[in-house]
């Protein structure tokens, strides 16, 4: 890939922040897409230490923090989508 390629790819910056929270062998994650426009998304993750469960936090920060991403790809996917069709709507 060409260095002109290369800062074209780096016009834009979008920041992902994810805030862990605990409490009582429960880990919620939110992870906060910034596009820098103004609005964001949010994906929320959860992950539950069970009885037979070792305690390691960070296994349960680590659980928590993947399916808050994946919540978070799940629900900028669905924005594309919706976007996509408002530009070019299907016929009916």
């Amino acid at each position: 890939m060409s260095q002109e390629a290369v800062s074209n790819l780096a016009a834009k910056e979008w920041t992902v922040r994810i805030f862990m929270s605990e409490h009582d062998g429960n880990t919620r994650a939110e992870a906060r897409l910034d596009t820098g426009s103004g609005s964001g998304l949010t994906g929320i993750g959860l992950a539950r230490l069970t009885a037979q469960d070792a305690d390691v936090p960070e296994i349960g920060d680590e659980v928590a923090a993947a399916r808050a991403l994946a919540d978070l790809a799940e629900r900028l996917l669905h924005t594309a989508e919706a976007d996509v069709e408002a530009v070019h709507p299907s016929p009916r």
